[in-house]
């Protein structure tokens, strides 16, 4: 600091002198000393041809004719003893041959003129102090507030930059945007004020507050304004240097990738058809309308067969199932579509009325909670309708199909399309304003939105981290609603067809259990009554025999045992078995077959 100090008293302007100037005079003033001391110990400066150099091969530059200087061990020897007080401070060497300094003057150039602005030690670190005046003291630098004084940084900024500098005031950013003819909200010019602003711009320019440095930018229109731009134009403008960047609704697709590196997309999107849609008006029969007409039709033939076989089943042994045929008629049909809920007055008395009960029931459960599910969401859910269901439709019926620069118009019938095909957050920007329009099925192509960079760029890679960065926060998701909600995210407004029906399909597992066990139990009960019957004819038949004035029929026809039988079945359980006990109490008597007198 003395030589600086009276380099200065001399006159020497602080502008003239940089901390390189300071540097090259030391290093100059280090060599000068060590030849002054070479000359005065008595060495010669001797030169000789170099062996190493001799085996080299060149054509033009002929370095084997060089000549080595012969002192050079001994001149090292005395740079490396150099010991004085330079420019930047005291001069020497350690043993690893680098200068060994006690510390740094830290300084601030700005505009030409040399500021300091703090001490650096290798005791002590970073100091406002002098190291002067904490030579002594027992802190270490980790314990010492380690601050500098103001600085003023390039372009003449008091504050802390936040990282390199891509880009500066003087040259910025050149970011080219799109200029839309069509769904300008992505990107417009604010009302001739020359402001660029739209649902791209925000993303990008809240993803750049978590760039660590600071990005100064230029947007700058591409297209005219009366059509909508060639994007693949935009991004080759990027690949060839006209621009930097290019921000907008730009899909990231292969043959962009190629050109140039896109950042992490912001909005996903792909295909979807969008159609008119109509609300479906609930009508007097929507009741029906959980079931079809298949389904219906068994449901109803089960509660008739499920009344029959309990009627049968139940006849002979329970009196609530007896009477006059029209009250057995009314009880029959009364019992059975009552066990719809579970209101049966009459009780079954038979088991196998009872195990046929129990099937049917729960076959009613399960149909009667499927039916109030899929009645539940007809009568709650808004249902939206299209002719169109989906690509495979359009194509099918051979539908015109429009794209972006196309009119919107509710059918071929009057001219215009039937539906549109375009990506998913052009679609969103149309819903946002318009309600009786919406998505049919799910997009079937998957893509994205990115910001273009070229090749190699850093920032594309921190615009990446930014993006996410802006997910994770909720601030994506809050501008896309911004921009995309304004009468409700159309997002929830897809075209849907009516709910599924239930089919019988679905239940012929049930029904095939239900009428297995129901005929079955039924043909147990006939077996059951036939051989009660002949039992029955056979008694009959042996009390005949025995009646002094009874006459034995030979024959009976076939129509008269059938209707027998059903008699038989008609009277009582009860009746039939007392006949049976009074048969084995009072047994027929046998006939003697010869007498003696």
């Amino acid at each position: 600091m003395s030589r600086w100090r009276k380099m200065q008293q001399k006159g020497l302007a602080k502008s003239e002198l940089n901390a390189y100037g300071l540097c090259a005079y030391d290093t100059v003033w280090t060599v000068a000393h060590s030849i002054d001391k070479y000359i005065k110990d008595g060495n010669n400066f001797t030169f000789s041809l170099s062996g190493k150099l001799n085996d080299t091969k060149t054509s033009q530059l002929h370095l084997e004719k060089l000549k080595v200087f012969d002192g050079g061990a001994i001149l090292l020897e005395h740079i490396m003893n150099t010991s004085f007080s330079g420019l930047t401070g005291q001069v020497r060497f350690g043993s690893d041959r680098n200068i060994v300094t006690s510390g740094y003057d830290v300084i601030n150039i700005d505009k030409m003129a040399v500021h300091t602005v703090g001490y650096w030690s290798d005791i002590f670190g970073f100091s406002v102090s002098p190291r002067e005046t904490l030579r002594g003291t027992k802190k270490s630098h980790s314990e010492l507030d380690q601050k500098l004084g103001s600085v003023t940084w390039p372009g003449g900024k008091t504050e802390r930059p936040r990282g390199w500098v891509i880009a500066d005031d003087e040259r910025p950013l050149k970011v080219g945007v799109p200029h839309r003819a069509s769904f300008v909200e992505f990107v417009m010019e604010l009302n001739g004020t020359h402001k660029i602003v739209g649902y791209c711009i925000d993303v990008f320019t809240e993803a750049l507050k978590f760039i660590p440095y600071n990005v100064p930018y230029r947007f700058e229109f591409f297209g005219d304004g009366q059509s909508n731009p060639n994007y693949n134009d935009l991004v080759k403008m990027v690949a060839d240097n006209v621009f930097d960047t290019a921000v907008g609704d730009i899909a990231i697709v292969k043959n962009r990738t190629e050109m140039v590196d896109f950042s992490q997309p912001y909005v996903m999107t792909g295909l979807v058809i969008v159609a008119p849609i109509h609300n479906t008006k609930s009508s007097a029969w929507v009741f029906l309308k959980p079931f079809t007409t298949d389904m219906w039709c068994m449901t109803a033939g089960g509660f008739f067969i499920i009344a029959v076989v309990i009627w049968i089943l139940e006849h002979r042994v329970n009196d609530a199932f007896r009477g006059p045929p029209r009250r057995q008629l009314v009880t029959m049909v009364m019992f059975s579509f009552s066990t719809l809920f579970k209101t049966n007055q009459e009780v079954t008395v038979s088991s196998l009325g009872r195990m046929v009960m129990v099937v049917w029931l729960f076959l009613l459960m399960v149909i009667t909670s499927s039916y109030t599910a899929n009645l539940t969401s007809i009568l709650t859910v808004q249902q939206l309708s299209s002719p169109v269901t989906g690509i495979d439709s359009l194509i099918a019926n051979r539908w015109p199909i429009g794209y972006q620069v196309g009119s919107f118009a509710y059918g071929p019938d009057n001219g215009g399309v039937a539906a549109i095909v375009d990506e998913l957050t052009y679609v969103e920007l149309f819903l946002s304003k318009r309600t009786d329009f919406g998505i049919i099925g799910q997009p079937f192509t998957k893509s994205g939105w990115g910001f273009a960079f070229q090749r190699g760029s850093v920032l594309a890679d921190d615009m990446s981290t930014a993006i996410l960065k802006l997910a994770e926060t909720g601030k994506l998701q809050e501008i896309h609603a911004r921009w995309f909600c304004k009468m409700g995210c159309p997002g929830q407004r897809r075209a849907k067809s009516e709910p599924d029906q239930l089919h019988l399909a679905s239940f012929w597992g049930l029904y095939l259990l239900c009428g297995v066990i129901t005929l079955a139990a039924l043909l147990v009960f006939m077996l059951r009554m036939v051989r009660q019957y002949v039992r029955y004819r056979y008694r009959q038949r042996q009390m005949k025999l025995h009646r002094p004035s009874s006459s034995v029929r030979t024959t009976t026809s076939c129509s008269q045992v059938i209707f027998n039988f059903f008699d038989f079945i008609d009277e009582k359980e009860e009746a039939i078995k007392n006949m049976f006990m009074q048969c084995e109490i009072n047994p027929v008597p046998e006939t003697p077959t010869s007498s003696t007198t």
